[in-house]
């Protein structure tokens, strides 16, 4: 049977009382006697060594280790922390003819964050396109197109606001999450390589920093071929960019068996555009809904899997608020091709 650790004021009487029974005391002790001193003493010493074993049984195992000891077994199966990655794109620069902007020139965001030029570009018609990364790490680091940069540092002949190109700074990626890395080091636990079986493309793929689920399809471009496609949940945009595509394509040919050809591609969404009637129609119980549907298709959609319609109206029945609905759009099962995947698209309140 499992051990039951005791609680320190039942320790404290249990260690008096057993004290006091074998000095056997003729008149009553007195409340701060010695012998009801140590008693307190000895057993706030041993709850704590006890708590220190509860603590170290927990880190034996990947499942319940902290953060802070979660490394050792990271390293153990080889399975190290993604790092965080840096958002880059071009920013649109306005000014002078000939003026040049020189490589390491500084843009800041109205919160802060600040991007470095990554070459030279001259200004030609009145712009410039320039290649920026953001300094820091991580997704705060990604900005949407029409976002404006002010310079640190005047240029001559430069206008100190600049404009987010089109396409934005993207793929600023922040370090893993603990739980997301602890799971990987249980995936990689549980399931062994086996010099090319689907597991070892997915536990691949999710060791490019960004990557969350990857589907793999065996003999996808026929005999000798394996598809894989992933996406990225933690950005804005969960499809990845062909930059991507080509990150994650170049991480599984360093690694793959040497008979099989991976083709690595990005699913195409399939948006599900939601029609309800629901009861109350009030913003709270909307919101309610939304979030257990981006959840059920988070965990259940994947390419070419079909999801039940009574799984979304499941959804829709466990929001918080919700009394009762009809799921009109969609009207039956979402059935997706083998390469579109599910995702939320415009929800429309009857």
């Amino acid at each position: 049977m499992p051990f039951a650790r005791t609680p320190l004021p039942a320790l404290i009487i249990r260690t008096t009382n057993d004290l006091v029974s074998r000095l056997e005391f003729v008149s009553p002790v007195l409340r701060r006697a010695v012998v009801r001193v140590l008693p307190r003493v000895w057993s706030g010493a041993a709850h704590e060594l006890h708590g220190h074993l509860d603590w170290a049984a927990r880190q034996l195992l990947a499942s319940t280790a902290d953060e802070s000891e979660l490394p050792r077994h990271g390293a153990e199966m080889a399975v190290p922390r993604l790092e965080g990655g840096k958002a880059g794109g071009d920013l649109t620069v306005s000014g002078t003819n000939g003026a040049v902007i020189e490589a390491g020139r500084l843009w800041q965001r109205a919160d802060g964050l600040q991007y470095q030029a990554q070459a030279e570009a001259t200004i030609v018609g009145g712009t410039a396109t320039v290649d920026v990364v953001c300094t820091t790490t991580g997704a705060a680091g990604n900005a949407a197109a029409g976002v404006v940069l002010a310079l640190v540092s005047p240029i001559a002949g430069v206008v100190s606001a600049a404009v987010v190109a089109a396409g934005g700074i993207t793929n600023g990626i922040d370090q893993e999450a603990v739980e997301r890395w602890r799971q990987r080091i249980l995936e990689r636990k549980r399931q062994a390589a086996q010099g090319g079986a689907a597991a070892d493309y997915v536990r691949w793929a999710k060791e490019v920093p960004g990557v969350t689920r990857v589907w793999v399809r065996p003999r996808w471009l026929g005999a000798g071929t394996v598809g894989v496609t992933f996406v990225l949940d933690d950005q804005v945009d969960i499809i990845p960019d062909e930059d991507k595509v080509a990150e994650v394509q170049a991480y599984l040919d360093a690694r793959r068996p040497v008979t099989a050809e991976v083709i690595v591609f990005a699913p195409t969404p399939l948006p599900v555009n939601f029609s309800i009637q629901l009861t109350p129609n009030t913003a709270p119980v909307k919101a309610a809904v939304l979030a257990e549907l981006e959840d059920l298709l988070r965990r259940f959609a994947e390419p070419g899997k079909v999801i039940p319609h009574s799984k979304l109206s499941e959804a829709i029945s466990i929001a918080e608020g919700e009394t009762s609905h009809d799921l009109v759009v969609p009207a039956g099962n979402v059935t997706p091709t083998s390469g579109q995947l599910p995702v939320m698209g415009a929800p429309t309140w009857l």
